[in-house]
């Protein structure tokens, strides 16, 4: 079967996170279900509609949020006076724990793409007992090494937007960590530098998809461009805040921490991210997680993607593992 039926929230608010940050969080389905968490991509994209079609509405209680700075959050990573200071993945982990117990869930299904889905990995290694399963897809792990190939790495296979999107940066800065540039311009008190920035680096994002320059709808928002621009080279260009410096990454190497939380990995064939064999390494160092290949898909997973990661929630809603 393809994705459930449209639905919309039962409730929904804005819960007070503290340092001044106020989350938008909705749940929907059946408020005597199954709980589970949807972490939306980015990091800095929103959740969507969409994202309550991968589970049975009858069997699940589904609780979308948009992370810190991103979305109906507030305040938004666009305007320049947002502390990014207080946006971490400590933070976002902190912001689930205090949904969790806002909702009164014990214990949740974890659903999460790309970013989300490192998110979702560093969560149930610190958050043990809480996360029942683990559903990501367009899996992603934070590590310095996917962040160099998701930017030099990739400047191989697309040298004319990458040379654009060196052109962004000073002279002096295009050797280091592209995206820490880039955090940095976007953290001007110039408004035009802001502005240039997070076009030069939504141009890119694009380009990698790969698809004609600036043809996401999304990219034309001005407000979401900066806003996403900002919290993506945040993260990416600080190590996702876990403080290891290591190009394999902390979440690979506490993979046996997952041991007993069963999870389904869903991974196009086509996602650059494949190139490093991190998925691979995170499946076989995982025992309880299984690994389902789309072929000929990217990061987006498609049509066959979607089947896949709803078989995976109705298995696990009927308690298979």
């Amino acid at each position: 079967m393809g994705l459930y039926p449209e639905i919309e929230p039962y409730d929904h608010g804005m819960l007070d996170v503290g340092d001044g940050n106020h989350v938008y969080w909705e749940t929907c389905g059946n408020p005597h279900g199954k709980p589970a968490v949807v972490l939306h991509g980015g990091p800095g994209s929103r959740a969507t509609p969409g994202h309550r079609r991968y589970f049975d509405p009858a069997a699940y209680r589904i609780v979308l949020l948009d992370q810190r700075g991103a979305g109906r959050s507030r305040p938004r990573a666009s305007a320049h006076d947002t502390d990014m200071g207080v946006n971490t993945t400590a933070h976002l982990m902190a912001d689930l724990e205090r949904l969790r117990a806002h909702l009164g869930i014990e214990r949740w299904l974890v659903w999460g793409v790309s970013f989300g889905s490192f998110l979702g990995l560093r969560y149930a290694q610190t958050h043990p007992g809480v996360v029942t399963e683990l559903v990501l897809t367009g899996v992603a792990t934070g590590s310095n090494a996917e962040v160099d190939l998701l930017t030099r790495g990739l400047g191989k296979l697309f040298p004319e937007a990458y040379e654009q999107l060196l052109a962004g940066l000073p002279v002096d800065e295009r050797e280091g960590n592209h995206a820490a540039a880039y955090s940095r311009l976007l953290e001007s008190p110039d408004a035009a530098v802001r502005e240039r920035a997070a076009r030069a680096w939504t141009d890119w994002e694009t380009a990698t998809i790969p698809a004609p320059p600036r043809s996401v709808a999304r990219y034309e928002d001005p407000d979401f461009r900066l806003g996403f621009a900002r919290t993506v080279t945040h993260y990416w260009g600080n190590d996702h805040f876990l403080g290891d410096g290591n190009d394999e990454g902390v979440v690979l190497r506490d993979a046996p921490l997952l041991k007993g939380v069963p999870g389904t990995l869903v991974q196009g064939s086509l996602d650059f991210g494949n190139l490093l064999g991190t998925v691979w390494r995170l499946h076989h160092a995982w025992p309880d997680s299984e690994l389902v290949l789309v072929d000929e898909a990217g990061h987006d997973a498609g049509a066959v993607g979607d089947e896949v990661l709803v078989a995976a929630t109705d298995r696990y809603a009927r308690g298979a593992a």
